[in-house]
């Protein structure tokens, strides 16, 4: 009887265990929305430069703001992806970084036993050699400030270049990189286990050798779910892997009175979660066709924003 109840114990710890390593949270309870979510207010029209190094003149303390959830997509439903939250970008013109795959509209993405799948695959589409998908909530989901958590596990092999991230929806200052791009979480199957996440600025970006990133190196991206996030605050941005920082990026470090060109955060932006195939650096080392098709797998998207700071985008209106 004693060696039957060990081995039941054993059982269900190993279980537990088992389903714990195997998601990112599902343990817990879903957060619930807000009832009265945080409103989001667009500041007055830019001041290109600052009178303060505190992106906009914030005053706040980061270390006690009080964070709620205000939109979030736990995947559980069947099917394609909710069109209320989100919507395609479409189509195969290389997106500015010479990328192999077009973008189809619903064709590459499900969302079934919980997970969002995006599969980007070895087939020929108007012309091109591979297709994938790319969502963004632009429009339908857009945020000035906050948390954004994304629980992934991610493609692997030579080609493959996932990614989450944010781009500006107004694009208040201009084109890009004058408007900013945030990357959440950027990986290339030629170099496993090496998460990059990185800040685009008209001052700083990768076209001229002057984007400011960090990296981290965890194991098996692409066997388990990691959740990789951000705190966008009014002066700085700090990346984040399974909890743990690992980047941040203060304009106020590089310039002491940071223009536009240093600090565009000030606007809402979008997110984006694709598999790009090849590229200027997905592709760096060529493309494996003996892979496809690869997945990325999203068990949940969390976006909080903090009372205080959007108390304090009231007070500047």
């Amino acid at each position: 009887m004693i060696k039957k109840k060990l081995i039941l114990i054993f059982t269900l710890l190993f279980a537990g265990f088992t389903h714990v390593v195997s998601g990112c949270g599902k343990t817990s309870p879903k957060p619930k929305v807000s009832e009265t979510p945080a409103v989001l207010i667009t500041p007055e029209p830019y001041v290109k430069t600052y009178d303060e190094p505190k992106g906009i003149g914030f005053d706040y303390d980061e270390n006690n703001l009080n964070y709620q959830l205000v939109w979030s997509d736990e995947f559980d439903y069947e099917g394609l992806p909710d069109e209320s939250k989100w919507d395609y970008d479409v189509g195969g013109h290389g997106w500015g970084n010479n990328e192999l795959q077009y973008y189809t509209k619903g064709d590459n993405v499900k969302v079934t036993g919980g997970k969002l799948i995006i599969e980007a695959r070895k087939e020929e589409r108007e012309g091109l050699k591979y297709t994938s998908t790319r969502l963004v909530t632009r429009n339908k989901g857009d945020w000035l400030y906050g948390k954004i958590e994304v629980c992934a596990k991610l493609p692997a092999g030579r080609g493959t270049w996932p990614a989450i991230w944010m781009l500006p929806t107004d694009w208040g200052y201009g084109n890009w990189p004058s408007s900013g791009e945030i990357d959440i979480m950027e990986h290339v199957g030629y170099d496993m286990n090496n998460i990059v996440g990185s800040i685009h600025t008209k001052s700083y970006h990768h076209s001229i050798g002057t984007q400011k990133s960090g990296t981290k190196r965890i194991e098996n991206v692409d066997t388990e779910f990691h959740v990789y996030a951000i705190e966008w605050l009014p002066d700085k941005i700090k990346f984040f892997i399974d909890g743990e920082q690992y980047f941040e990026y203060n304009p106020s470090k590089f310039k002491a009175t940071p223009t536009f060109k240093e600090w565009p955060f000030d606007k809402r932006f979008h997110l984006l979660i694709n598999i790009a195939v090849g590229g200027n650096w997905g592709g760096a080392r060529g493309v494996d066709d003996s892979i496809w098709p690869q997945t990325m797998e999203v068990d949940y998207v969390r976006v909080y924003q903090a009372e205080e700071i959007n108390k304090l985008i009231q007070n500047r209106q």
